[in-house]
């Protein structure tokens, strides 16, 4: 397929066309203060990509509840507070050509007791020490999800994506393996999933009508079973209530990983699903042009793009200028990294990707 087919726009159901087909990823940076706000560093790395020509610039993770932060120097949604920071950096966003979305995030049973306290899950978990939400915490999970949606919209968000992959809280309820509740948030896969689809309907029902919703999915790992992701995928895509589901792949090309079902790409559980008006698009290992080419061609509306967009800030501007474009061979030099708008506390953080970052001299 040529590369062309990249920068045709892209409507989507509700606010503005992509005006290409590059999403970045919502990127794990660690820049962001101890309390969630906005730091200058994360605001620069961000808008950089926005400057980049990337059609929709994605935050990293932003929890939606203290309880739920995943990592230090999280960037926050869960309060007011919050509120300052988000609207300048959706302004930045927006003043460079690029539709904003933030990711809602709550780690779960992911969440370091460091900096949480007692962690907590769909039910006890005795390995991470998370402990279970009671019915009436389910609920709030749900509400605080759509309290942050409804802060995006104030501050000036085009819109959010729901973080529903990766072995997070969300993904948590969708496994049968960590998820043992036996209320309406567990047993069928139709209660597992019924907090992803009640946080949908809270953030379409009171946000603008114009905002967009996505969704992200992972269909491996965690205790996910492929088919099942495949059914909450169906539906989401067949309700017409989000605007774009963005499935995280780890490997845009690999097969899955279980048994039963190689044989076939991964993708390709997903891209021959009927999806009416909503865009689907995919993640993993997009590095260069024809891979980006590839996933379109395979049947995705859009790439999303991670790696390849923390070595060159401006990955979409150098596929268009060479058809042939390939990312940097890594490791690369810390150096590069900080020209790349990634501060020196970003570049140690990708210290912890195996053969991403020069070693450090001796």
């Amino acid at each position: 397929m040529p590369v062309d087919t990249l920068f045709q726009p892209l409507a989507l159901k509700r606010g503005p066309a992509m005006k290409n087909r590059f999403m970045l990823a919502p990127l794990t940076n660690q820049q962001s203060h101890p309390d969630g706000r906005l730091s200058d560093e994360e605001h620069r790395w961000l808008t950089m990509r926005a400057t980049g020509g990337f059609a929709v610039t994605m935050t990293a993770a932003a929890h939606v509840q203290a309880v739920g932060q995943g990592f230090a120097g999280q960037i926050g949604a869960f309060g007011d507070e919050h509120l300052a920071g988000l609207t300048r950096l959706a302004d930045t966003i927006r003043a460079e050509g690029s539709i904003s979305s933030l990711q809602l995030h709550h780690a779960g049973n992911r969440s370091p007791a460091e900096l949480v306290g007692t962690p907590v899950c769909p039910s006890d978990d005795p390995e991470t020490g998370a402990r279970g939400l009671t019915l009436a915490e389910v609920e709030q999970v749900r509400d605080d999800f759509v309290a942050a949606a409804q802060r995006a919209d104030r501050a000036g968000f085009d819109g959010v994506e729901v973080h529903g992959a990766h072995g997070y809280i969300l993904a948590q309820f969708l496994s049968p393996e960590i998820n043992r509740r036996d209320d309406r948030y567990g047993g069928s896969l139709e209660n597992r999933a019924r907090i992803v689809f009640e946080i949908v309907d809270g953030i379409r029902a009171t946000c603008r009508p114009d905002f967009q919703i996505g969704v992200r999915l992972s269909p491996e790992r965690f205790g996910l079973k492929l088919l099942e992701i495949r059914d909450v995928a169906g539906r989401l895509l067949s309700d017409g209530k989000i605007d774009f589901l963005d499935m995280s792949l780890w490997d845009a090309a690999k097969e899955p990983h279980e048994d039963e079902h190689k044989g076939r790409s991964l993708m390709s559980f997903f891209t021959d699903l009927p999806r009416g008006d909503v865009r689907l698009g995919a993640a993993g290992k997009i590095m260069s042009a024809a891979d980006a080419a590839a996933a379109i061609d395979a049947g995705c509306d859009f790439v999303v793009i991670g790696r390849a967009a923390i070595l060159r800030h401006d990955f979409p501007k150098r596929v268009a200028a060479d058809p042939a474009y390939t990312s940097p061979p890594t490791p690369v030099s810390a150096q590069h990294l900080l020209d790349e708008g990634l501060s020196p506390l970003f570049v140690d953080y990708m210290r912890n990707w195996a053969g991403f970052v020069e070693p450090k001299a001796a």
